[in-house]
């Protein structure tokens, strides 16, 4: 696998005992453009804000090249944009190496995080199943009731496509309903259902301490769309999945 770094200070070094691995180049923004010109890696890790060059910029101007952006910019505005523009993956600083090696062999065999390329059943999507059932049993969602299902159904397809959360009842009920071949009203109430609940058993610290801070309290329910949308940043964020 042939990777290109862009602003990736020091990345190199931890990179290098890998032998899968052949760095074609590291350089700053100020490069970037030329090291793209000259070389076609397999993927480019490149950070977003970097003296010489705006990580956004290359993802619009190689839209062929297959990017992962590395960076510490944790906001959910600059993670949508990034897999709008086509970066594979969106990884948050400071980087696991094992989770970053995976990615780049994920890129290189097909998959990414947006909707474009689809995600092949493997270990990472069940590993992304097992932490959404993980948090779904901290905070008191039972796996016997319908909404567990389509509300898990419904956090994996906004991890996939940020965007659809935007239109919960004209595109992510539908989706849900079609693949559980029922209708979307009975989708909605199903996840309502879940919700309430978790509220009701009183497990709302719990909630709480999953994302570091005071989201609610117990007189501060959730809609549908704002748990789903909660749920989902967190994974885009930590991208461990």
């Amino acid at each position: 696998m042939t990777i290109g770094l862009i602003g990736q200070q020091g990345l190199s070094e931890r990179l290098k005992d890998n032998s899968q691995i052949t760095i074609l180049f590291d350089v700053d923004g100020d490069q970037a453009r030329e090291c793209l010109d000259k070389y076609h890696p397999d993927v480019v890790i490149t950070e977003l804000l970097m003296s010489g060059e705006d990580g956004f910029a290359l993802l619009e101007q190689y839209p062929n090249q297959k990017f992962i952006v590395a960076t510490e910019l944790k906001s959910e505005i600059f993670v949508i944009k990034a897999v709008e523009l086509g970066a594979q993956y969106y990884l948050v600083k400071p980087l696991v190496m094992s989770v970053l090696e995976q990615r780049i062999a994920n890129v290189c065999q097909g998959e990414r995080l947006g909707g474009k390329t689809m995600r092949k059943k493997s270990v990472s999507e069940t590993t992304l199943d097992e932490r959404i059932s993980n948090i779904f049993v901290s905070v008191g969602i039972p796996a016997h009731i319908k909404g567990y299902q389509f509300l898990r159904e419904g956090i994996k397809l906004a991890v996939d496509n940020p965007q659809i959360i935007n239109s919960i009842t004209k595109s992510l009920y539908p989706t849900i309903a079609q693949h559980f071949n029922t209708t979307a009203s009975k989708v909605e109430r199903a996840i309502r259902h879940a919700i309430e609940v978790a509220w009701n058993r009183g497990k709302i610290e719990n909630i709480n301490s999953i994302f570091g801070v005071r989201v609610y309290t117990s007189s501060e329910k959730p809609t549908n769309g704002e748990f789903i949308a909660l749920l989902a940043d967190k994974m885009l964020l930590e991208c461990t999945y």
